[in-house]
């Protein structure tokens, strides 16, 4: 059974909603500088300048900018208990490096949250959801310099200070272990190397990288440590990206590789953000990769201090894992795997596992004992627009139910859950691959991949679903 106060809610990014890239005095991040791309044809990355001949999608996204009090309204009729949502770091400090906010964007959110509140909705707030000033990915190579460390801070307090009777619940950096992978490198990290151009084939300094994430952990441990200083009442959060698998076979090598996966991508940044420091195994993985970090002892310190009340995960599908090549592999949120036979995919080939939820939050709460929180869990499909307004999307709502079915048996395995926000809560830029084709909200937007259209909103079956299971709390 979940606890009385719940937060029943949905998710959506900033960079992938919001729009408005050229108002409001807002800046050029990573994102507004990433091409649209498809399931075939991979984004590319252009920092240093707009390119003509490519469509940069992230740039008009949903465009909640001018439609929030509308989208706020329809989040309100679903019966949202809260919205995570993020700040874009561009609206606030357009270059990162200003030595006074955006008073324009401060006003913004100030107003979203406003209305939020009007409508008794909990916002949940990400910092920094892949979306870092350009100029700090040029001129730094992004989370690469430590100097970045303070100017997030700087920001980081600008957000603490300013909306603090608004904001309750905090989380830092979303799927900070992205950077655990290559992938990682430009979105997560700021961090484009000589060569790179493909969003999937980016050129990889794993020293460099693991520097940088190292970087962004200190830089997040400082701001939890702070906000406590600030507000005895601020709950601030990890957000860990689970890209859970399992052993293919009982052969003792697939299950030592599915242990060393869990190690190395799902508990690596877990286990400093809560624990205070690295696990011990990493001094493995950095001698498996030929790296030597930076890593001083006023890092160590400042990590020790600054563990974080609760832990955030965003969660789709599993693979599996074999100590042999032998296999046919299959696509995932961030990370590939080997298929596994007892599952069926959708149609972007993520393995749909209910069960490997229950699992999964077992397997962290009994690692951590602090509360969990489910920021991101939905699934991606091509909604069809009828000519009455319509969007039947029974698929989408038996991937949710089973996996809601699947949270409340962990919560009754004993695992403490404080809220569940799928994603996404309206239409949105897919991350991956910048179509807004492969839509995950309950709302449908009506723009197509070049963002053509009346951008008019409109419910989808899931909608009125999702409000009955948030007024019966999940009992039916």
């Amino acid at each position: 059974m979940l606890r009385k106060d719940f937060l029943w809610g949905a998710a959506t990014a900033a960079n992938q909603v919001e729009g408005g890239y050229a108002e409001g005095g807002k800046g050029l991040s990573c994102a507004d500088m990433l091409s649209s791309g498809t399931k075939e044809r991979p984004r590319e990355i252009t920092p240093l300048k707009t390119e003509e001949g490519l469509y940069y999608p992230n740039r008009t996204a949903s465009d909640f900018y001018h439609h929030y009090k509308e989208d706020i309204a329809l989040m309100a009729e679903m019966g949202l208990k809260a919205y995570r949502m993020s700040i874009a770091w561009t609206r606030i400090y357009p270059n990162g490096e200003e030595e006074t906010p955006n008073e324009e964007g401060l006003r913004f959110y100030d107003d979203v949250f406003d209305e939020l509140h009007r409508h008794g909705i909990e916002p949940i707030v990400t910092m920094s959801h892949y979306e870092m000033p350009i100029n700090l990915v040029n001129k730094y190579n992004g989370w690469s310099d430590r100097r970045v460390i303070d100017l997030f801070v700087k920001y980081a307090r600008t957000l603490l200070t300013h909306f603090g009777g608004k904001v309750k619940y905090w989380l830092t950096f979303n799927e900070i272990n992205c950077g655990c992978l290559p992938l990682g490198n430009y979105m997560s990290l700021g961090i484009v190397n000589k060569g790179t151009r493909s969003f999937l084939k980016q050129v990889d300094i794993p020293e460099l990288r693991y520097q940088a994430l190292h970087h962004q952990m200190v830089a997040s441990a400082k701001v939890v440590k702070l906000a406590h200083e600030l507000n005895k009442d601020y709950k601030i959060g990890c957000m860990i990206a689970l890209m859970p698998v399992y052993p293919l076979t009982s052969h003792p090598l697939d299950v030592l590789k599915y242990q060393k996966q869990w190690q190395d991508i799902n508990y690596y940044c877990g286990d400093v953000m809560v624990r205070g420091s690295y696990g011990s195994y990493a001094p493995r993985l950095w001698q498996e990769l030929g790296i030597k970090l930076d890593i001083t002892a006023e890092d160590q310190k400042i990590l020790k201090e600054g563990t974080v009340d609760f832990y955030s995960l965003s969660y789709y599908q599993t693979n599996c894992v074999a100590h042999d090549d032998d296999h046919s592999m299959i696509g995932g949120n961030l990370l590939s795997g080997v298929a596994n036979p007892y599952l069926k995919s959708s149609e972007w080939g993520w393995q749909i596992d209910p069960d490997g939820l229950r699992f999964t939050l077992n397997e962290l709460y009994g690692r951590y004992e602090i509360p969990l929180m489910i920021v991101e869990n939905g699934l991606g499909a091509k909604d069809i627009l009828e000519k009455d307004g319509s969007i039947h999307d029974d698929y989408r709502i038996a991937y949710l139910k089973a996996h809601i079915e699947a949270m409340i048996k962990a919560s009754d395995d004993g695992v403490d859950i404080i809220g569940y926000t799928p994603w996404s809560a309206i239409d949105i830029i897919s991350a991956s691959t910048g179509e807004m084709a492969k839509r995950y909200g309950f709302i449908y937007v009506d723009s197509d991949d070049l963002g053509k259209g009346t951008f008019k909103r409109y419910r989808k079956d899931s909608f009125y679903w999702y409000k009955k299971i948030i007024v019966n709390n999940g009992k039916e």
